[in-house]
């Protein structure tokens, strides 16, 4: 049996469709499983077990473009495919899924592409308070798999062994040693709808920097916000007194798969609700996450419960949660409203909790 996924566009929404890899996997054990997935995630699935063969889309405009996806589609008609299924329902996702040629296809019934799929699955076009993993899972619902379970399907990222050694020399090149603790903290995010304050990141890095003479802060970003991780480090430092700068890093920029080892290595995660969260959440490190327009019901860590995942949101707003095309007030409330001292207080309990495991 052949089998065909397709999950196109978010580095996060890639990774909550693994636990849902690893289902189809055990329920079709001899299956060859190809997934469709663009440049930017393909690490979250490069070195997953469950996965035969990794598909790279890339998004090309014009010409070329059009070139690319000629080859592409030839290439799936090549692999006749069983069965596609598409974890996306965006129309490039669904032209792929239906051009892919498998006799079954299953696809959320979308107006306007649900005829695509020869098997539909009703999604409300209303935001719910209901996990991304739960609904990406609804579309196994043809194949008898029970409900997913944190403990059991949480989500995965394997290391990638040059990534961690990488990773390694450049923190023994910052001076970090195997008894000090490592804090990340990822200083961006896809859209202004879930980007912290640099003058908020700051004031967090420093005074975990200062709180404990173990404490290493170091900043992570996205490839196009490496200055707002330098200005975090500028103003961070500002904040300390010399003999304690040196506990907030330069370790220049990561890759995703960099980024993955990095969490490994580290004590503490902070940041907002994107993709290097979720990266976060396929590793046992405690989380501090920080959710603008978005629930922690929707996006919180899948994974066991008993690895340390601490929420900090603003509640009480009517505006939230948002579809993240405008702001309704136009300060961007849900986020900017969250205070410096509530991330640390969180970071601080998270911490706790793990050294009492």
């Amino acid at each position: 049996m052949r089998i065909l996924l397709v999950r196109l566009r978010q580095i996060g929404d890639v990774v909550f469709t693994t636990p849902a890899v690893r289902a189809l996997r055990q329920r079709f054990a001899d299956a060859h499983i190809s997934y469709v997935v663009e440049p930017a995630a393909a690490p979250i699935v490069a070195h997953n077990a469950n996965i035969d063969e990794v598909i790279v889309a890339p998004r090309r405009q014009g010409l070329r473009g059009l070139r690319a996806e000629v080859a592409l589609v030839r290439r799936l008609r090549r692999s006749p495919y069983d069965l596609a299924i598409d974890f996306h329902g965006g129309p490039r996702a669904s032209l792929l899924t239906w051009l892919s040629g498998a006799p079954m296809r299953v696809g959320y019934d979308v107006p306007g592409r649900g005829w695509m799929y020869t098997r539909r699955v009703q999604r409300p076009r209303s935001l719910r308070a209901r996990h991304s993993v739960l609904n990406q899972w609804d579309l196994l619902a043809p194949f008898d798999i029970p409900p997913p379970d944190p403990g059991a399907t949480a989500v995965e990222m394997p290391a990638d062994r040059e990534a961690v050694a990488c990773v390694e020399r450049r923190l023994a090149g910052a001076g970090v040693g195997p008894d000090e603790r490592l804090i990340v903290l990822h200083v961006s995010a896809g859209n202004p709808f879930r980007r912290w304050p640099i003058a908020s990141f700051a004031a967090v890095a420093a005074e975990l920097a200062a709180v404990d003479r173990r404490h290493r802060v170091v900043m992570t970003s996205g490839p196009s916000e490496a200055d707002a991780a330098s200005r975090v480090i500028s103003e961070a430092r500002a904040l300390l007194s010399e003999a304690d700068r040196s506990r907030v890093l330069t370790c220049g920029e990561f890759s995703l798969a960099e980024v993955r080892a990095l969490v490994d290595r580290a004590a503490l995660y902070i940041g907002g609700d994107s993709g290097p969260l979720h990266v976060a959440a396929t590793t046992h490190v405690p989380i501090v996450g920080l959710y603008g327009p978005t629930l922690p019901a929707r996006s919180a860590p899948w994974r066991a419960q008993v690895w340390p995942a601490e929420a900090v949101e603003t509640l009480g707003l009517a505006c939230r949660p948002c579809d993240q095309r405008s702001c309704a007030p136009g300060d961007f409330r849900c986020l900017t409203w969250i205070r410096p001292q509530q991330v640390v207080d969180a970071a601080i309990r998270a911490l706790g909790k793990v050294d009492n495991l």
